[in-house]
């Protein structure tokens, strides 16, 4: 393979902030890893992560939207979702009580991706869930 040549491909996608661009968002996903063991889990992932963006941040709002990169290598899945922002606190993982009605998204993401990076900017949040080819999520799927 020449020097330059990179194993790795990367497919990015801006979507509207609408609720039904979220499926947009799993077909989309979905397409790209047909045939990938990974391809569930990262759909349920990109599904998740698209919903946060859209309810939670200003890409829910007029104008708004969020963007979607995944990158796919022989080793690795790697999903990122950037919102607008426009909140005053970046995503985090919550620990819900029983009866809450919201609050376990990011759990779930952070127990199927062997690692998730949520990083800041003025612009908005980028969640980052990366799924290896090789290995098992920590402890295995919870169901």
């Amino acid at each position: 393979m020449h020097e330059y040549t990179s194993s790795t491909r990367v497919w990015t996608l801006t979507c509207p902030g609408l609720p039904e661009e979220v499926s947009r968002a799993r077909r989309w996903t979905r397409d790209i890893l047909q045939g990938s063991p990974l391809a569930d889990d990262a759909e349920l992932i990109v599904s998740e992560l698209s919903a946060n963006a859209i309810l939670h941040t200003a890409s829910g709002r007029p104008a708004g939207s969020f963007h979607l990169a995944l990158a796919v290598s022989s080793q690795a899945i790697a999903l990122s979702i950037t919102d607008d922002g426009d909140v005053e606190t970046a995503p985090k993982a919550e620990h819900p009580d029983e009866e809450a009605t919201h609050g376990r998204g990011l759990g779930m993401v952070s127990a199927l991706a062997h690692r998730v990076v949520v990083r800041n900017s003025d612009g908005g949040h980028t969640v980052t869930a990366e799924l290896f080819t090789d290995a098992q999520p920590p402890g295995g799927h919870p169901c």
